[in-house]
């Protein structure tokens, strides 16, 4: 039987949210070749392994991207990374944002230097796949973690948050899809003002259509 193992993972206060309220069950991270070289101890990539600007992956590079995907594979468990807050009596969480003992807080710690005895949430891993980051569909752009906008009657379209030029829901997109593309260019950078042109110029933003880690999950108690 494979061992099961253990890994940190990083998330913003509005995935863990997401997570906490079952409506997040997968995240998307960019695939790349320095996380490959660091997750299989510096072997070479051959040339079919190698990352096509166009078209799909070669065949034989599914399966071999899939199996050092950084993240683990189906069993292993992923434990939160969250920014927190030590108060004296107890820790608070910036996801939190009714704790009352939010106002205590001086300053929060980065969810990069929680202890994983720390950690609240425990993820286990069900699937793991690449593909291209346009490539998701409605559905999986609700696993995501998105968040609907009230309708304003019975019978009206059911729009969604638009992240991108503001995360408080006061404008909207017509589909999931243009929700987390809206999320994306939040989360990578390209936020309405700031940050624009340097997102553009990354290869991580939307139009560049990058290849990522679909990781599929579920919460288990820690």
């Amino acid at each position: 039987m494979p061992e099961i193992k253990e890994r940190p993972i990083l998330f913003s206060a509005p995935m863990v949210r997401a997570i906490l309220e079952g409506r997040k069950s997968a995240t998307r991270r960019t695939l790349n070749e320095r996380a490959l070289k660091n997750i299989s101890n510096g072997a070479q990539i051959g040339e079919c392994h190698e990352l096509p600007a166009e078209g799909p992956l070669h065949p034989n590079s599914v399966g071999y991207y899939n199996d050092f995907c950084p993240f683990g594979q189906p069993g292993d468990r992923l434990w939160v990374r969250e920014t927190h807050a030590d108060i004296g009596c107890r820790l608070t969480f910036r996801a939190d944002t009714d704790d009352g003992a939010h106002c205590q807080v001086k300053k929060w710690t980065p969810a990069i230097h929680m202890l994983r005895r720390h950690s609240r949430i425990l993820l286990e891993i069900t699937d793991v796949r690449v593909e291209r980051l346009q490539d998701i569909s409605d559905e999986q752009a609700r696993a995501e973690g998105i968040i609907p906008a009230p309708k304003t009657t019975e019978h009206s379209h059911h729009f969604w948050r638009n992240y991108h030029l503001s995360g408080d829901g006061t404008f909207c997109v017509r589909t999931p899809k243009e929700s987390f593309k809206s999320l994306w260019c939040h989360v990578a950078g390209g936020s309405f003002p700031k940050g624009e042109a340097a997102y553009k110029a990354s290869p991580h933003n939307w139009d560049a259509n990058p290849w990522v880690w679909v990781v599929e999950f579920k919460r288990v108690k820690p």
